[in-house]
């Protein structure tokens, strides 16, 4: 009977544990492609006023593991670092250095990818939120 029951609880935690990483997968998965920035937290400039000419975008590439962009003026690129929920912009990210009139509205995208710990997708897919502790400080229309 314990060889049963312990057999039971074995069974149960491979199942669990193989649907949680499906999930994780699928919810990453809705991660990919172009996201056009509508929103961003902080700055006392009106969102059209820091970007004028072109909204910042971003790329996810889950194939190449890699996030790519456009700041504004400059493009970027880097390792993409995700697990569940949770994601980071914290490793090196390459930039073009073109150059640009209106950097500001650049400085603040890229400053504040930089806090990004975690992220949530609309049930929609329409709308990706990059949150900082409990706030969302950038928000994405999927393109």
């Amino acid at each position: 009977m314990r060889k049963l029951i312990l057999s039971l609880t074995i069974l149960c935690m491979v199942f669990i544990s193989c649907n949680t990483i499906k999930t994780s997968n699928a919810k990453t998965a809705s991660l990919d492609g172009t996201w056009e920035l509508n929103y961003i937290a902080g700055p006392r400039i009106s969102f059209g006023g820091l970007y004028p000419n072109k909204k910042p975008n971003i790329i996810f590439d889950l194939k190449e593991n890699r996030v790519l962009g456009n700041a504004s003026c400059n493009r970027y690129s880097g390792k993409l670092n995700v697990d569940g929920n949770n994601i980071s912009f914290k490793d090196p990210i390459a930039m073009t250095k073109m150059m640009c009139m209106d950097i500001q509205g650049e400085s603040v995208y890229m400053s504040s990818l930089q806090k990004i710990d975690s992220y949530s997708i609309s049930d929609d897919g329409k709308t990706l939120n990059f949150i900082m502790g409990d706030t969302t400080m950038m928000r994405f229309d999927k393109k």
